[in-house]
């Protein structure tokens, strides 16, 4: 997870302020594994296309993050650490990776937007993480589907 550098700390009190809210609860997110993906998806994301993402559920084991919850925030960063946007989420499923919807596939807004698509992405951003974490990824693995909405700086309709 990135930092919470002064510049995100800024970000999330203008939108605190604008939102009326009192909590200071949200996660720092940087989508993908480097840098230009990082980029590419919060790009994604200010222009309307991606309005969901996806994890895999073991990312939220005991002693590790909660699962996300309808009304989380998530401040994403781009691939330098500055703040791209905020977003709220709107709805979480838990399902098996080969389960995706193409509607899921579509409103994640990557690639052609398709379900073969999403699948041939996350499998290799998946398998990469499962190389790194020291399991086997398969077509059962529990995946969070989340979908959200941009709430700052610019929100969605």
């Amino acid at each position: 997870m990135p930092d919470r550098t002064p510049e995100v700390a800024a970000f999330w009190t203008a939108y605190r302020a604008a939102a009326g809210l009192d909590h200071d609860r949200y996660d720092v997110v940087a989508h993908g594994h480097t840098p230009a993906i990082a980029d590419a998806l919060a790009a994604l994301i200010l222009a309307g296309t991606k309005r969901a993402t996806a994890s895999l559920d073991r990312d939220y084991a005991p002693g590790k993050a909660p699962r996300p919850a309808p009304g989380d925030h998530v401040l994403v960063v781009d691939g330098s650490g500055r703040p791209a946007c905020i977003w709220q989420t709107t709805e979480v499923t838990v399902g098996p990776f080969a389960g995706v919807t193409d509607d899921f596939a579509w409103v994640e807004g990557e690639g052609d937007r398709s379900r073969a698509t999403w699948l041939a992405n996350h499998r290799e951003f998946f398998g990469w993480q499962a190389e790194r974490d020291g399991f086997v990824l398969t077509d059962d693995e529990p995946v969070v589907f989340e979908r959200f909405r941009v709430v700052w700086p610019t929100p969605d309709p």
